[in-house]
């Protein structure tokens, strides 16, 4: 796959590019949500959109910090699996709807929202909800460039 536009030698798309870093630094810089929370609900949310290049970086970047390979494998079988917790599940819960908002008429349930507010206080579902939605743009962006899988190496934007 080659990709459409090379958004190193855009400058609208480095400036986009710089806008989104600085825009994760809040969900990341006090560790007040788990990272591998942050990273099973990047790949989760990735997987559903069919976005190889985040799917690709986010398995990498899983690997390096030595998330166990099962829990890795199973993410888009997350239900059946046995290797996530409580707390775990319902962020993977509010990643699913809040990347498929579309496909129900109250977008994010109040079921989900219920389960999510029983394992985060505020200000963790907030870090939840703004990194869905930040995956979800960054997904949308590689997506509609064709971004390739297999082009990324660990650390590569940090």
């Amino acid at each position: 796959m080659t990709m459409r536009l090379d958004p190193t030698k855009v400058a609208t798309m480095q400036q986009l590019w710089k806008a989104f870093s600085a825009a994760g630094k809040p969900m990341r810089s006090q560790e007040i949500v788990p990272e591998s929370t942050l990273e099973l609900v990047n790949l989760r949310a990735s997987q559903i959109n069919g976005c190889g290049y985040c799917v690709d970086m986010h398995t990498i970047d899983m690997a390096h910090a030595g998330e166990k390979t099962e829990r890795i494998a199973m993410v888009s079988a997350w239900r059946e699996a046995p290797y996530y917790t409580d707390a775990e599940r319902a962020a993977l819960s509010l990643a699913e709807e809040a990347t498929r908002i579309a496909d129900a008429d109250t977008g994010v349930s109040d079921e989900v929202w219920n389960e999510v507010r029983k394992h985060y206080d505020e200000e963790q579902a907030a870090i939840l909800v703004g990194q869905i939605a930040l995956i979800n743009a960054w997904n949308r962006i590689n997506v509609t460039l064709r971004a390739p899988a297999g082009t990324y190496t660990h650390g590569q934007w940090s």
